[in-house]
């Protein structure tokens, strides 16, 4: 049985692996961009555009590995970069601006796990409730509008030509990775990353072990409240601008993330890897689309069948094991 075991979490490791090559083979291979597709440059530029999408899918992955979901990261992401916005504009200094949008998300994370966990309500009834307050609260403090606020070193943390030179890449992209080195260690070796898969795997037998169900969860949805205020900071930081209407739908793209990394939507099961490599699937698909110069609905839909099969694999893989 613990050879079957591992066999099966070395194949759940490789199979979103593979994908990405797979993509990168195939996009790599067309005549009208295989010239520019692996080039430094574009792999630069996929590595920006991932940041957003990869911060919210840290905190999405330990939701979804607790056995919740988060419906309202998207709009988090939205709220919290109009509140740098407005900090910057009102002449906060640029630390305290990033602060307070990060600490933004993190307060909408703590309401979330705190109504779910006290109310016993569903965790998709109180984060859909939770999109609509938080953009109402977005578009509110804007005004409905746009935020333009002065130009600072904040506007550098997505800069495609980073200055210094030397760090290569947009300092946001290094967040991201030191982030996610941290996130994957804490999970896969911490007492509070095992309390997590606990509570996904069996919430009853986990509380009949003395894991504090109400306290764990509260803290799983702050953290990722925290990182959906940091992509709000990067994405004032793209940007330039609060804009309170941006990251519409943004919320499927993190969630389709991890499921395609490996995470299952009946909890239990998920990596920050595999989120991260379920990031630069849908990345590099986005990218070869619009090189290819396809419209954005041929990249909705392969993207979509994308999610489909990678729910139907982990739902037979669960009939398996049981």
């Amino acid at each position: 049985m613990k050879e079957k075991s591992r066999i099966q979490t070395v194949i759940n490791w490789l199979g979103p692996f593979l994908g990405l090559i797979l993509v990168m083979v195939i996009f790599s291979s067309i005549p009208e961009v295989r010239d520019r597709f692996l080039r430094v440059p574009n792999l630069k530029s996929v590595a920006t555009q991932s940041v957003i999408v990869a911060l919210g899918a840290m905190g999405m992955t330990l939701i979804i590995i607790s056995g919740g979901i988060d419906l309202s990261a998207a709009s988090n992401i939205a709220l919290s970069s109009v509140i740098t916005a407005f900090a910057i504009n009102a002449g906060f200094p640029p630390l305290l601006a990033i602060f307070l949008g990060v600490i933004t998300g993190g307060l909408i994370g703590l309401a979330n796990g705190s109504l779910i966990t006290s109310l016993r309500l569903v965790p998709f009834i109180v984060t859909l409730g939770m999109l609509g307050i938080a953009r109402g609260i977005a578009k509110w403090t804007a005004g409905n509008q746009k935020i333009d606020a002065p130009l600072t070193w904040v506007n550098e943390l997505m800069a495609k030509s980073p200055r210094p030179s030397w760090l290569l890449m947009a300092p946001g992209v290094w967040m991201m990775i030191i982030f996610a080195v941290v996130m994957a260690v804490v999970l896969r070796y911490s007492v509070f990353g095992r309390h997590i898969f606990a509570i996904g795997s069996n919430e009853a037998t986990a509380r009949l072990c003395g894991i504090r169900i109400k306290r764990t969860k509260i803290i799983v949805y702050s953290l990722a409240g925290l990182f959906c205020g940091l992509g709000g900071v990067m994405e004032f930081s793209r940007l330039t601008v609060g804009d309170p209407t941006v990251a519409v739908g943004l919320e499927l793209d993190i969630i389709a993330a991890v499921v395609i990394g490996g995470g299952s939507l009946s909890g239990g099961s998920g990596s920050i890897l595999g989120s991260m490599i379920g990031v630069f699937i849908m990345s590099f698909l986005r990218n070869g689309c619009t090189m290819m110069g396809w419209p954005n609905y041929i990249q909705e839909i392969i993207i979509g069948a994308i999610i489909v099969v990678a729910v139907a694999l982990d739902q037979i893989r669960h009939r398996k094991n049981f």
